[in-house]
């Protein structure tokens, strides 16, 4: 099992940056997922984005395209998800989370993920 740590969130006008980071532990999938979700009180949780670990294909929530991008740094085993224009919708908790297997075009679905962070908060207002 992969132990997932999530850092770098925070308040932040609309329109402002944040960098999330989510650190795992020494044991990672050699193939699968890792991925940021994201929930708002009342709401379900919600797929942002997520990166393939063998091919590094990425994908986006349509409500984030263009303004979040999510990385990887192998070297140090750090998943990052770089937000840019922050809106006040974006205002959620953001989770890490973890998956083997293959099931591309399912990536938003969180019940394919083993792994999860406790999140870290977003909070987009002026």
């Amino acid at each position: 099992q992969v132990q997932l740590v999530e850092s770098g969130g925070g308040s932040v006008q609309p329109g402002g940056s944040l960098t999330l980071s989510c650190t795992a532990s020494k044991y990672k999938y050699s193939f699968g997922y890792t991925a940021w979700f994201r929930q708002a009180p009342g709401k379900e949780r919600e797929g942002v984005a997520a990166r393939a670990i063998q091919s590094g294909l990425t994908y986006y929530a349509d409500s984030v395209k263009g303004r979040f991008t999510i990385s990887q740094d192998d070297a140090k085993n750090i998943l990052y998800l770089h937000m840019n224009s922050l809106k006040p919708e974006d205002t959620a908790m953001y989770y890490c989370a973890a998956a083997d297997g293959y099931f591309g075009t399912m990536w938003y679905v969180p019940d394919k993920y083993r792994d999860w962070g406790k999140g870290t908060q977003v909070t987009v207002s002026s």
